[in-house]
């Protein structure tokens, strides 16, 4: 067990799900959701109301893996900031830092999904979400934390700045998933990877932050900043390492998709969940790829979060002899 620190977005995701009418159709290149004309009035299958958000949804699976859990997250007063207190008091999780922001509402998306396809849009209001300017460094002293995990700050390089160099003061260490709004700012995220201990990023996302077209070589290049890293690629799997070891892996279990949002966010939280329970890096891959799964497979970025106590399967993963190509 750990006191992890869960830094992002709490957010209300609200499903509109429909089997004809938002199935995407594919124009020059691109697909959009071809059936909802301008004007029209789109009669939809099912309503889901959930809680979601970077932050939220990794606090859940540290919590339901046993670790005392605190939420760093803005919400409004308002029904959705009530729908979130009330998830966190379900599971366990400390909101003494959930900071309710004045004149703000909630952060809300609007989720369009796909019924048959499980593919979908997502429109995003961050609201409260937005800044997190209210938080102090000195917040972190009540708590000293095990571990960090952030996601995005909506490229809020200074509030990250102090508050993981405050966290490694401590005696903590931190993960990080950074989103677009940091990928943007590429200089300011090198640097800020030095106070990083495990990074969590796509191919995609790697790419934009070293040279490099195959997985190997991102990973190579990245693990000069960070000494733990950890490339998700699809369906392909991804590749992880720091300096002791590496590991090609594959997807858990091929599954039909019902709504992909959180799979990101469940294999990162996943991994330190596991990670932090004394689990090695091979098996802590294994659990945030099956966590991973498990979330896409209903309904909600993290109704699907697994336990400590499930059960795990076989999956393809391979460890790596030493590098041997790249100098």
């Amino acid at each position: 067990m750990a006191v992890i620190v869960s830094l992002g977005a709490a957010l209300q995701d609200i499903y509109l799900v429909d089997r004809e009418d938002l199935t995407p159709t594919a124009i020059g290149g691109e697909s959009i959701f071809g059936k909802v004309l301008v004007g029209s009035k789109v009669d939809i299958d099912k309503l889901h109301y959930e809680v979601g958000g970077g932050g939220l949804n990794s606090a859940i699976t540290f919590a339901r893996n046993e670790h005392d859990v605190v939420l760093f997250a803005n919400i409004g007063m308002d029904s959705a900031g009530n729908a979130i207190l009330k998830v966190l008091d379900r599971e366990g999780i400390d909101n003494s830092f959930v900071n309710i922001i004045d004149r703000q509402t909630t952060g809300t998306s609007i989720i369009l999904l796909d019924a048959k396809g499980g593919e979908r849009t997502i429109l995003t209001y961050r609201g409260a979400s937005e800044r997190f300017d209210s938080y102090t460094v000195t917040d972190l002293n009540l708590i000293i934390p095990d571990w960090l995990y952030a996601t995005t700050l909506r490229g809020d390089m200074k509030t990250l700045t102090k508050v993981f160099a405050r966290v490694h003061k401590l005696g903590g260490k931190v993960m990080f998933n950074p989103g677009v709004k940091e990928l943007e700012q590429s200089k300011e995220l090198l640097r800020l990877l030095q106070d990083v201990d495990i990074l969590l990023v796509n191919k995609s996302e790697a790419s934009k932050m070293v040279s490099g077209v195959l997985l190997e070589e991102l990973l190579y290049r990245l693990n000069n900043y960070v000494e733990t890293v950890i490339i998700t690629d699809g369906a392909m799997g991804g590749i992880a390492g720091n300096r002791k070891e590496k590991y090609r892996f594959g997807i858990y279990e091929d599954v039909k998709v019902k709504d992909a949002t959180g799979a990101g966010d469940a294999f990162g939280s996943g991994f330190l969940a596991h990670f932090a329970n004394g689990h090695t890096f091979r098996e802590s891959l294994v659990f945030a790829s099956a966590n991973s799964t498990s979330v896409v497979k209903k309904i909600g970025a993290n109704r699907g979060s697994m336990t400590s106590t499930e059960k795990l399967h076989m999956m393809p993963i391979q460890k790596l002899e030493k590098d041997t190509t790249m100098h």
